[in-house]
Order: structure tokens, then C-alpha cells, then sequence
């Protein structure tokens, strides 16, 4: 792809409030609970929720724009995700869209699934900013107005900002299968926000719905991240390095993310894998 912009106007402006939007967290990210420049913050408005995170990769601007463009490279990104049980690509007249089949964390047959189609659409592209947006107006378990969006800034040689922000409506559907998870298999499940301290000191984290959009936003922000540490890699060694980084990344926030073995999440994903398209590599 040619490095001019999509949206000249838009990418300025982008590149513009994401560097500003990094100064204002300077002193939040170098004080980050995840030991690394990382902040993760979620909003419940109504029936909306979003949750995002903003980090400074040790990456070139140029390998993360080419990384996060194009629906072959999404469904390699998403696929990772242990929820995400089959990813494809294709081209429609009006663009291109990932069909992707949302379910359980075990393994599950991707016809009995959640299918959702997310439209893929490239907002803005120059020599120093991306934007991507992938959504759609259903998402799983009745949700509404299902969104991720991420955006990429180049701060300096070999070092990006990125923000990715996942979001979504919940209706009456979506509000009573969630009510039955967290009483039931999401009763013990957290967030990452600290809301309070218990009478010795130790954390008091999110819970709730609240909790539940934390955790995926850093999935799949950690996705991202396991897609780009392949990038280095000759093609044919980038898929299992993904499912290996993207496991042990998981496996430091065991509070929050910790839900399969290892064995198990990579027996899982080679099965889900070989029923799926090659993968696209960097």
C-alpha cells in the first residue's frame, strides 16, 4: 500500500490528538501497574460500554502500519483471542468485512458460534498515522453498535503509540445473558481497575460488566502485540509464535485473563486454525 493518506485532513489531526493524548498520560504510563508503558480505562454510560488501552511499543511506525491494515491481518490478530473461534476474510461490493464466529472459551464448532460481521474500513493513513476501524451494527449475545477501533502514532525511530478501543451496546438480551454469567461462571471474574482497598491494603478491582469489557479490550490489545513480535520472524514461524506469545502475555495477568493450560489454548487454536484460511503473515 502507498504510504499517501487515505484522508489527508483526518490522519493530520489524528497523528495530532493520539501525540497529545500521550503527553496527557506520560506521567500514567510510567507509573503503569502492568510495569510497562501501558494504560487500560473503561466507561459505563447507559447501556454503553468501552473499554481502551493506550501503550508505547518498541516498533517501528512503519512495521505497526503495515501490521494492522487489511482484513487477512485482522483475522490473524483476532484469531488469538481464545473467544474468536474462526476468522475470515471477504470482499464485498460495498468493502471488505470479517465474518467472525464468537463463542465459548473451549473449544466449540465455529457453525455453533455467534456470527458476526465486522465491516472493515481505513479511516486514515499517512507516513506517521493509522487509523482502522472494524464494526458491526449486531455483535454476540445481542449486543448492539459492536466496535474496535485502533490507532497508531509514530513517536520517534522504532517507537509507536498505539490505542485500541473495543466497545458496544447491550439490550435487554444481552443484559440478562450477562446478568446469568456473573452470577454463575463470571461470579469470581475481575478487571483491571482498582476501585477500593479491602481492610488490608490488598486491591478491590472491577467487577461486573465493567470487568468484562476491561478483559477483552486487553486480549485483544495483546493480540496485537503477539502479531507484532511475529513480524520479525521468517512467515512460516509467525503462527505458532503468535499463539505462544499471546498465551504467556495472558498468563501475566492470571487474576484476570488466566482461563485454559497452555496445552489446551494451543490444541484449541490448531484445530480452529486448520479449519481456517492460511494465515496472511506480516
Amino acid at each position: 500500500m502507498a504510504l499517501s493518506s487515505v484522508a489527508p485532513g483526518a490522519a493530520a489531526q489524528g497523528a495530532a490528538a493520539l501525540r497529545a493524548r500521550h503527553t496527557a498520560l506520560r506521567e500514567a504510563l510510567a507509573a503503569s501497574p502492568f510495569q510497562r508503558p501501558l494504560v487500560l480505562e473503561s466507561v459505563q454510560v447507559g447501556d454503553a460500554l468501552k473499554g481502551e488501552v493506550h501503550a508505547v511499543v518498541a516498533q517501528p511506525f512503519a512495521v505497526v502500519s503495515h501490521a494492522l491494515q487489511g482484513v487477512d491481518h485482522w483475522c490473524d490478530i483476532l484469531i488469538l483471542h481464545l473467544n474468536v473461534k474462526r476468522c475470515r476474510a471477504i470482499a464485498r461490493p460495498a468493502g471488505s468485512v470479517l465474518s467472525v464466529a464468537i463463542g465459548r472459551k473451549h473449544e466449540q464448532p465455529p457453525d455453533e458460534a455467534f456470527q458476526v460481521e465486522l465491516a472493515y474500513r481505513l479511516l486514515a493513513r499517512s507516513a506517521d498515522f493509522l487509523e482502522v476501524r472494524l464494526d458491526a451494527p449486531q455483535g454476540p449475545l445481542g449486543t448492539r453498535d459492536y466496535r474496535i477501533v485502533a490507532q497508531a502514532v509514530a513517536l520517534e525511530p522504532g517507537v509507536s503509540f498505539i490505542r485500541l478501543s473495543y466497545s458496544y451496546d447491550y439490550g435487554l438480551a444481552a443484559r440478562l445473558a450477562m446478568k446469568a454469567y456473573l452470577a454463575t461462571l463470571g461470579r469470581d471474574k475481575v478487571g483491571f481497575s482498582i476501585v477500593g482497598r479491602q481492610t488490608d491494603g490488598s486491591p478491590v478491582y472491577v467487577g461486573d460488566v465493567r470487568g468484562a469489557v476491561e478483559r477483552n479490550t486487553m486480549r485483544y490489545y495483546l493480540a496485537i502485540e503477539a502479531y507484532l513480535d511475529a513480524c520479525r520472524l521468517p512467515p512460516a514461524e509467525q503462527p505458532l509464535h503468535r499463539l505462544k506469545a499471546w498465551f504467556d502475555a495472558v498468563e501475566r495477568y492470571p487474576r484476570q485473563l488466566h482461563e485454559l493450560s497452555r496445552e489446551e489454548y494451543l490444541s484449541m487454536k490448531r484445530r480452529e486454525a486448520a479449519q481456517a484460511a492460511a494465515p496472511a503473515g506480516c
